[in-house]
C-alpha cells in the first residue's frame, strides 16, 4: 500500500489547527484580543482561584507561555492576580471587565463552533481527515478573498 504524505493526519492536524488559530484570531480582532487569551479568559473564568501551574496544565499549555499572555490581559484589567492564602501560589482571577468582554464575545464564539462541528460531525478516520481538509480549504479560500 502506497502511502501519500499528504493524506498523513498529523499534517493535515497541524494545517487545520492553523486554519482554526487564524479563523478564530480574526472574529476575536475587533475586541483586540487572540484566540490563546480568550482561552486564557475562558479557562480563568471556569477555574476560578486556580493555580497558574493547574492552569497551565489544564490548557495543555507551558506556564511561561501562559504567564506571558495573562500579563496583557491584566494590563487591559480583564484580569487580576489573587493574593494566595498561603506560601507564594499564583492564581488569577477575572474583573468585572473581563467578565463584560467575555459575554459580548460568547454569542459569536458560539456561532463559530456550531459552523466549524457542522464540517467534522461524527467523523470516521476518512471523514476526519476530508473534515480536517475543508477546514484548512476553507481558511485558504478566504486568504485569497482577503
Amino acid at each position: 500500500m502506497t502511502f501519500a504524505f499528504f493524506d498523513c493526519l498529523v499534517l493535515n492536524t497541524v494545517m487545520a489547527a492553523r486554519a482554526l488559530t487564524r479563523r478564530y484570531d480574526k472574529v476575536l480582532r475587533p475586541f483586540e484580543i487572540s484566540v490563546v487569551q480568550f482561552t486564557v479568559l475562558m479557562t480563568v473564568q471556569n477555574s476560578p482561584r486556580m493555580s497558574v501551574n493547574s492552569m497551565a496544565a489544564r490548557i495543555s499549555m507551558d506556564r511561561t507561555t501562559l504567564l506571558r499572555n495573562l500579563e496583557p490581559l491584566s494590563k487591559r484589567g480583564l484580569v487580576i492576580a489573587g493574593r494566595p492564602e498561603k506560601g507564594n501560589v499564583r492564581h488569577f482571577e477575572l474583573t468585572e471587565k473581563g467578565a463584560a468582554l467575555l459575554e459580548e464575545i460568547l454569542p459569536l464564539w458560539r456561532d463559530s463552533q456550531d459552523e466549524l462541528r457542522a464540517l467534522v460531525i461524527d467523523p470516521g478516520p476518512e471523514d476526519f481527515l476530508g473534515g480536517l481538509r475543508a477546514l484548512t480549504a476553507g481558511e485558504a479560500r478566504q486568504q485569497a478573498d482577503a
